[in-house]
């Protein structure tokens, strides 16, 4: 690895005129048996200093070098270094201009070693760009963080992640540099913000055991919120998690993701890995294996379950399930005698797909199936997933089946793990009529520009509308998601605003409906309703306090996008309830609603 000479960069700083161009600023090291530092940030656009203009920089030409020394990313080098100096160390390294990228072997190697040299660092220096108090914050804040879920945007990328975990000491830095706490003394407000589980920040080594580490799904779950500026980077970000290593290919899109389910396979036995969260998936057949990290949302308490645990918890589901008959009683016995532990273990990579041993469940009378996996939820129950046969193996199924009222048998299963094609689905928004003064006053968790929604099978399946009237204080989120090829939409209320003599940001709000609309069944949004060959779905919510209720009405589209209309319609009596009504089609998307 290159690690910076503190010495050397200070002293070129102190003295740029003066300073010999021969001394190297940058040299190879190995990070086992070098004391050093090492820079965690947010890269600024543009500001950073690449590794050539810093090893270039005392030949430079005066007004090239004093352009580079004015950049905000050259100003974070010289402070990191100060620091280290101060706290004795001789070397520091810092991602933008210690690695050559250039070659593309050197920014492989680094990526595939990053975990390592953050681990081995003698300290890791957080440094907060839009951080400007001199306390570390703990409470959620829109009004400061509206971009970045209420908390510093450090918290919200995808390979800061790694960057908290790995080392042991690291301590947080404000804007201006001042100190602000170390992860020693934050570890409870970092498990609030990350969460990640205290034991994990302060003993970085439980994820190395077999025995302490959390399973795939939580540990997945860590980082479906971040982000990263190129797509590959959201899996290359979590090799060093999982201990896995793999070749860089920038350009393969998601396709980075699946590789990295796969190296996870090849060295694990945690079968939690196919318990992601099918909400916003656009099929209703695919992968056993997620999309993106975002599947994995709400898989924070998923918990592995031992082999040896497996049967005896499985009889559990079964009388829990009412699918233990007294008929099955003796299956019961060989059922217990008859688990391999060490198939349940053994899993394989073929080209028919994952080769494993589970119990399943069959459908009455088709090729569907319910299998158990041997990972339980937050209620303690086991968790289960649909399967369909498909000749050669078995796709997952997202739409539930009813399955026959019997034991489970074990059997070995080849499980579809084929990269399917990103899907997306476009929204066309009419809300510019909203009238009674509300209007659209953001979106989360992405922008939206302009009037066109994307919804994508990569992550972006559900999208925040946020709709405000500041001279009453009232307010609105309407939800709009993309789930087995059908729009739901759902509005979610702000209870409390003319209660709070200061009115929240409109970021928070829409966080905490995102939240809702995110844990809420969407069976529960579908209400349609047929015209002859043309569908339309009406939401209707009555706004609490007020005499106005909102309404969202979609149709879908032959070809291939949905129109949304958003609107506001004033309360013909007294309503405390969503109001009942009934529609006719009036074209291909205006409709009239007569309320009853």
């Amino acid at each position: 690895m290159w690690l910076l000479d503190v010495g050397a960069i200070l002293d070129q700083e102190n003295d740029i005129r003066g300073f010999d161009a021969e001394i190297e600023v940058l040299k190879l090291s190995n990070d086992k048996s070098t004391s050093y530092a090492i820079l965690s940030h947010r890269w600024g656009d543009g500001s950073e200093v690449t590794y050539d203009e810093m090893t270039g920089l005392a030949a430079m030409k005066p007004q090239k070098r004093d352009n580079i020394r004015e950049r905000d990313g050259y100003q974070k080098i010289i402070k990191s270094c100060e620091q280290a100096k101060q706290d004795g160390y001789k070397w520091m390294w810092i991602d933008t201009c210690c690695i050559d990228k250039r070659s593309s072997a050197e920014l492989s190697e680094a990526i595939n070693s990053m975990y390592r040299w953050y681990r081995n660092a003698q300290k890791c220096y957080v440094y907060l760009n839009d951080v400007v108090e001199s306390i570390f914050p703990t409470e959620q804040d829109f009004s400061k963080f509206g971009g970045s879920s209420g908390w510093p945007e450090w918290f919200s990328r995808g390979w800061t992640l790694q960057e908290l975990i790995a080392p042991t000491e690291v301590e947080f830095f404000n804007n201006s540099w001042v100190s602000i706490g170390t992860k020693r003394d934050l570890t409870s407000s970092l498990e609030v913000i990350t969460r990640i589980p205290e034991m994990v920040l302060k003993y970085e080594q439980v994820l190395r055991s077999t025995s302490t580490r959390p399973g795939v799904a939580h540990i997945m779950s860590w980082a479906a919120h971040r982000k990263t500026t190129r797509v590959e980077d959201r899996a290359y970000s979590l090799m060093g998690l999982f201990g896995v290593n793999m070749p860089m290919l920038y350009g393969e899109g998601s396709k980075a993701f699946q590789r990295l389910q796969l190296e996870i396979i090849r060295v694990s036995s945690d079968h939690s890995i196919f318990a992601w969260n099918s909400k916003g998936q656009f099929r209703e057949h695919g992968s056993v294996l997620a999309d993106d990290p975002s599947c994995f949302r709400g898989c924070t308490d998923v918990e592995k379950v031992s082999p040896s645990g497996f049967t005896k918890e499985l009889e559990q589901y079964m009388c829990r399930n009412g699918l233990f008959l007294s008929k099955d009683a003796s299956k019961l016995g060989s059922s217990r005698s008859n688990v391999d532990f060490l198939q349940l273990a053994r899993w394989d990579v073929t080209n028919v797909g994952i080769q494993v041993w589970l119990p399943i469940i069959p459908h009455r009378g088709s090729n569907h199936f319910k299998t158990i996996l041997p990972c339980r939820d937050r209620y303690g129950n086991l968790i289960t997933i649909d399967l369909e046969f498909r000749g050669l193996n078995f796709v997952r199924s997202l739409r539930a089946v009813a399955i026959r009222n019997t034991w489970p048998q074990f059997r070995s299963l080849y499980l579809d793990c084929s990269q399917d094609a990103e899907e997306s689905h476009d929204l066309c928004l009419y809300d510019g009529q909203a009238s009674y003064g509300f209007t659209r006053c953001g979106t989360f968790p992405f922008e939206v520009a302009g009037d066109t929604v994307t919804l994508s099978s990569q992550g972006n399946n559900l999208v925040i509308l946020l709709y405000a009237n500041d001279d009453t204080r009232s307010r609105f989120a309407v939800g709009l998601g993309y789930h087995l090829g059908r729009v739901w939409a759902r509005i979610v209320c702000d209870e409390y605003p003319a209660k709070q003599e200061v009115w929240s940001p409109w970021e928070d709000f829409a966080q905490q409906a995102y939240d809702i609309l995110w844990d809420a069944p969407i069976e529960k949004s579908w209400q349609h309703c047929y015209s002859h060959s043309t569908s339309v779905t009406i939401e209707d919510t009555h706004l609490p306090r007020s005499i106005w209720h909102a309404r969202v009405v979609y149709d879908d589209c032959d070809s291939g996008y949905t129109n949304v209309m958003v609107d506001i319609q004033q309360c013909s009596g007294c309503c405390a309830a969503p109001r009942e009504c009934t529609y006719r089609s009036v074209g291909t998307f205006s409709r009239q609603c007569v309320w009853t």
